[in-house]
């Protein structure tokens, strides 16, 4: 299904949703003073810091940090992508969701059925022809001998529903294509292949047919491993409309299925890994599906659990897959995450290590593993030059790289140890002083905001917090008075100004959808930390507060502007217009302080 789905629909989805009822189906909640708490279903913890906000339809938790609106509690706790969570939340109010159409139109309700029965029809094929590859494997002797090689039982093989297509052109294409309309939708799935001379046949033939589940457990694609030593070895399914690579793990379906919330997920590069340690159960394993592990996919892992194993070849190509994993990362690695690397010895994978060794040797393996700071330093110094130019070198990638780690403890402690790497334990100063130049070179959009509990509201920052947590107040403020503060060329005014227009357009917006129309947006985080801001000490006369803000603001320009203006003039610099426009500012200065 094509097209965006309107912010009015989210909203509207938003507006028709109580968050404490959805959150207390899943977590139960008590009530504490005029919010709800409840130990956090993301972390482990013995008294409760997790709390759910009625009045701003958000929820908080002050351990680890998780936040959001009942969209982003649907993704976190039942591990849906935002697209999957918009749509099992207007399943929960019988709506159908809405796209729109190029240019911005709405498509019809005709299309959007449509559309949407296109999709499903296309979920349902997918499974159809994963049933029928099972089916054919139970009538091939020589596949089943290949699983049985590999040390596969019926159950494994049963649980990750492998299959098996044969060595014809036309297998699936005889049973699914009944009429053209079939063979299109195929052929779109990727499961047909349309020649240059307008001939159709099967993708797969002659494989061991793996397929990959989303969230939900729909088939979504497949991938294909040849029973001998044809090339390639592995075949996958192109890019549908149901299904991204990028996006999407073999196997975390299954680890979902097992493990509610696993401790740990390990990532490896192959289909048959997967199968052959869930075989030793080693369960929480998944792949990539052949390509490097993307962001999103990181994302979607760190959704699930707290630690995650990536577990590579050895050789150059397994280092770099690593390397290009861990940059990924980075921005993701957040306090209380956790990013480890496993590297193979050479002429070994997953598959036969695990017979090798067994269980407790593999896993043996995974508790060694190398924690993603050393291994960054690691890498960092083999490639970097010797002597003091190497160590400078090493000094500005290792502190650029820290420096797209989230602020916390995390990044604290990276810091801490580049210092050492560097030998400059006694002046870890210089590491700190280097590290705060990357950073005040880098261009921000808006003010940076401290990770912090207890966030540091600087008069801007207080203006944004009060507008998300009350918003409908917001809206009511003087036009005149939005503009004059809106005109300032101030950082974070930018930020401000669109957030009062977004309200005062939407007089009736709550905090949570509010914060729902910036997600995705790099500000978003740090707007969810100050909608939560518990150190406001708001009273009742938000609007007043605003307005007073909004004065101070102005006079703390004004004064600076009088001030750069009359330093120019000392040294004779003053342009004409600038001699006009300290005349006017010193006027209005002298009539306000009287």
């Amino acid at each position: 299904m094509s097209g965006r789905i309107p912010q009015t629909f989210i909203d509207d989805l938003l507006a028709r949703t109580d968050i404490v009822d959805l959150i207390d189906q899943r977590v139960k909640l008590k009530k504490a003073g005029k919010n709800y708490q409840a130990c956090c279903p993301f972390h482990n913890e013995k008294s409760p810091s997790f709390t759910v906000s009625p009045d701003k339809q958000f929820y908080h938790c002050f351990g680890c940090g998780a936040s959001g609106t009942v969209l982003g509690f649907l993704m976190e706790y039942d591990g849906l992508e935002f697209l999957d969570a918009i749509d099992e939340l207007a399943s929960l109010h019988s709506l159908e969701v809405p796209r729109e159409g190029p240019g911005g139109s709405a498509p019809s309700s005709q299309q959007q059925a449509a559309a949407k029965a296109q999709r499903q029809n296309l979920y349902a094929q997918l499974g159809e022809i994963s049933r029928f590859y099972q089916a054919q494997l139970r009538h091939s002797q020589a596949a089943i001998n290949y699983l049985k090689g590999r040390g596969l039982s019926g159950e494994v093989v049963k649980r990750f529903n492998i299959g098996f297509v044969p060595d014809q052109w036309d297998s699936v294409k005889r049973q699914f294509a009944k009429d053209s309309h079939a063979e299109k939708q195929l052929i779109e799935g990727g499961m047909l292949i349309k020649a240059d001379g307008g001939r159709v046949y099967d993708r797969f033939r002659d494989r061991i047919m793996f397929p990959i589940h989303d969230r939900r457990g729909r088939v979504i694609g497949f991938g294909g491993r040849v029973l001998g030593d044809g090339m390639p070895k592995y075949l996958n399914s192109p890019e549908t409309p149901i299904f991204h690579k990028g996006r999407e793990l073999y196997g975390l379906y299954e680890v979902r299925q097992t493990h509610r919330n696993p401790e740990r997920v390990v990532v490896v590069e192959g289909y048959m890994d997967v199968v052959a340690l869930a075989q030793f159960n080693i369960d929480y394993v998944v792949a990539s599906l052949g390509t490097a592990t993307t962001p999103e996919q990181l994302q979607l892992l760190f959704r699930t659990t707290r630690e995650v194993i990536c577990c590579y070849d050895g050789d150059r190509a397994g280092r770099e897959a690593a390397w290009r994993a861990l940059d990924n990362a980075l921005p993701l690695l957040q306090d209380g995450r956790s990013l480890k690397f496993v590297f193979l010895p050479d002429g070994e994978d997953p598959d036969s290590l695990v017979r090798a060794r067994g269980a407790s040797g593999f896993s043996e393996l995974l508790d060694n593993a190398q924690d993603f700071g050393d291994f960054l330093f690691e890498r960092l110094a083999h490639d970097a030059m010797e002597g003091d130019a190497g160590q400078h070198e090493l000094a500005n990638q290792a502190a650029a790289a820290i420096s797209r780690v989230p602020e916390g403890f995390t990044r604290e402690g990276l810091i801490t140890q580049l210092s050492r790497q560097l030998n400059w334990g006694e002046n870890e100063r210089r590491v700190r002083e280097l590290f705060s130049r990357l950073q005040t070179s880098a261009p921000t959009a808006a003010p940076a905001i401290s990770s912090s509990k207890k966030i540091k509201l600087t008069p801007i920052r207080r203006a944004i917090a009060l507008v998300l947590q009350y918003p409908a107040v917001a809206a009511t403020l003087d036009t005149q008075d939005v503009q004059e503060v809106a005109a300032l060329p101030l950082p974070g005014i930018e930020l401000l100004r669109q957030l009062l227009t977004q309200v005062q357009q939407q007089p009736d917006l709550t905090t949570a959808q509010l914060l729902e129309q910036w997600r995705g947006d790099k500000m978003a985080n740090a707007l969810t930390r100050l909608a939560m801001a518990d150190n406001l000490f708001a009273g009742t006369q938000i609007a007043q507060e605003l307005r007073d803000i909004f004065a101070v603001l102005i006079e703390e320009y004004l004064a600076k502007r009088i001030a750069m203006l009359q330093q120019k003039s000392q040294q004779g610099s003053l342009t004409a217009i600038e001699k006009q426009e300290l005349m006017l500012l010193l006027s209005e200065s002298k009539s306000s302080h009287h």
